[in-house]
């Protein structure tokens, strides 16, 4: 006779394998190299200003170009990059619900990041006004600045840290359940093995007698 009971369903199952864009391993990893990535670019210098010598008088015009890190020129960006980090890590033990809250934690923070990161790209003078200001004390300068790759690669970074978090719910099926709230109640519950005293008193709550 072929077994065809819960255990044939339950060893067909464990034989499936995960696909490869669906292991909890990669997809966690991936949102986490993009989230440092996003975190590294805001270290380096986003953009580089030379001031005008008419008004921030010989002493200013004496300045080098002043170099402006991303941390400065979009300070949000740091913080919604980690953000994203932690969501990312704890998407790999949330149970169902909360991996699509914590999806959509990280695609708002990814759409905190892009728009930050394009408001530079838009009016990079009045992003390195704050940086003006502290070197020269002077407000509202005018100035040539020149924006480097990293705002652009912030910008690439966020939108794939987007589409890797919309990617959790789905890839999430395919991971082992960790807590018995993932697992679906089917009535071959019993049939599977003992029971401890919490399995107990959650089946009491719910009108079952686990005797």
């Amino acid at each position: 006779m072929t077994d065809s009971g819960p255990a044939a369903a339950q060893t067909g199952t464990a034989g499936r394998r995960t696909p490869a864009w669906a292991r909890k391993s990669t997809l966690v990893l991936l949102i986490a190299v993009l989230a440092l990535a996003v975190f590294g670019t805001t270290t380096q210098t986003w953009m580089t200003v030379t001031l005008d010598p008419n008004q921030v008088g010989q002493a200013g015009a004496a300045q080098d170009a002043l170099e402006v890190q991303g941390s400065k020129a979009a300070t949000t960006v740091t913080a919604l990059a980690l953000v994203a980090l932690a969501g990312g890590l704890a998407a790999a033990i949330a149970g169902r619900i909360a991996r699509w809250i914590i999806t959509a934690i990280i695609v708002l923070a990814s759409a905190g990041i892009v728009a930050a990161a394009a408001t530079v790209l838009a009016n990079p003078l009045a992003a390195a006004q704050g940086s003006i200001a502290e070197a020269t004390g002077i407000t509202g300068s005018q100035a040539l600045v020149a924006v480097t790759a990293f705002p652009v690669l912030a910008v690439v970074a966020g939108c794939l840290l987007a589409l890797a978090a919309l990617v959790i719910p789905f890839a999430a099926r395919h991971w082992k359940a960790r807590t018995k709230y993932d697992v679906p109640a089917t009535g071959s519950v019993a049939a599977s093995g003992p029971v401890d005293e919490i399995d107990s008193w959650d089946r009491l709550s719910r009108g079952d007698d686990p005797t």
